[in-house]
């Protein structure tokens, strides 16, 4: 059996504000394959971002394991975490404010060969230029600085820092939403073509379903901390299962003029609850408009009811049926 990339057991990460806990992550378990790309979906609010700073170890856990590449990273010191880090590295939502205004581009993307220890001088400077062309940015750009280029060249050169030392793992969160519509496309096109060129796991963090089809092998749906529903792309946006992804994949926009009139839309009511007093049993379920008692008592297992690929929590999918909200026929 091949090893996972990325393990993920029981995750737990609470804030302590004025006496209170905020559970934005209670016991979120999901693995990532060697070259898989895992898209974690939600609103804003669910615990997607804190999931990737509690990977990296920028977030200390509250509870729970994390496992890179088969070893526990869940309690290593700092320097006993050092040298996996080459293995590991992010790319964050706005490019401007993750790299360094005082540095020239190829100081930026040279830091990771540096502090590893990899390559200086003249071989380090050329590994930087070959990076920096594999991202569509030209020699130019080596000596300017954030400041002065765009936010797609921004976001690039945050790939291009990232993916220098060839890591088996890259955390992406939110990593176009920042960006300019037409600008997104072109980006997203790189990832895609990085991704397959070089091999490397990535934990792709968004709110924009149409960008996890286009990238994501599978796809983990959050809500309020916990994964309701998680399974192959494909199979998830042929069939959502869980109520709360039914609904998201109602609010995204369908390219078909006539295929987006036919179809109805699913608006929710109310808010997402506050992680800090999440509402017992399933927590979806003060939204839910297809919710019985249970649903508010009872908190439902992820587990695959219907198909071991396919888990999902919610205590109306059987074997044989899956609740519909959307008036599908």
């Amino acid at each position: 059996m091949t090893t996972p990339v990325l393990e993920v057991d029981g995750l737990v990460k609470h804030y302590h504000v004025r006496g209170q806990a905020v559970r934005a992550v209670d016991g979120v378990s999901l693995s990532i394959g060697p070259g898989e790309v895992l898209g974690l979906v939600g609103e804003s609010g669910s615990g997607k971002s804190t999931i990737g700073r509690c990977v990296l170890r920028l977030t200390e856990p509250t509870a729970g394991a994390v496992h890179l590449t088969g070893r526990d990273i869940t309690h290593l010191s700092r320097r006993a975490l050092r040298p996996l880090r080459r293995d590991v590295h992010m790319v964050f939502q706005d490019p401007y404010s993750s790299l360094n205004p005082r540095f020239t581009v190829g100081r930026i993307v040279a830091e990771p060969l540096r502090r590893h220890g990899v390559a200086r001088g003249g071989p380090a400077e050329e590994r930087v230029r070959e990076m920096l062309e594999r991202v569509g940015l030209g020699p130019e750009t080596h000596r300017r600085r954030p400041h002065e280029l765009s936010g797609g060249q921004r976001q690039r050169v945050g790939l291009a820092r990232a993916l220098i030392l060839e890591p088996k793992l890259v955390v992406a969160d939110e990593p176009v939403s920042a960006l300019d519509v037409s600008v997104q496309a072109s980006v997203l096109n790189l990832i895609a073509d990085l991704q397959r060129d070089m091999g490397f796991s990535c934990l792709f963090i968004t709110h924009d379903l149409s960008v996890v089809e286009f990238l994501a092998d599978r796809i983990a749906v959050m809500y309020l901390g916990r994964i309701v529903e998680t399974g192959p792309t494909k199979k998830i946006f042929a069939e959502p299962q869980h109520p709360y992804t039914q609904a998201l994949l109602s609010a995204a926009p369908e390219p078909d003029p006539a295929r987006q009139r036919e179809r109805r839309r699913v608006v929710l009511r109310g808010d997402m609850p506050s992680p800090l007093d999440p509402p017992p049993g399933c927590r979806f379920h003060t939204r839910c408009p297809v919710a019985v008692d249970i649903c508010r008592t009872d908190e439902p297992p992820l587990t695959g009811v219907r198909d071991d690929e396919r888990p999902v929590a919610c205590h109306l999918v059987t074997s044989s049926e899956v609740p519909d909200i959307t008036g599908r026929d």
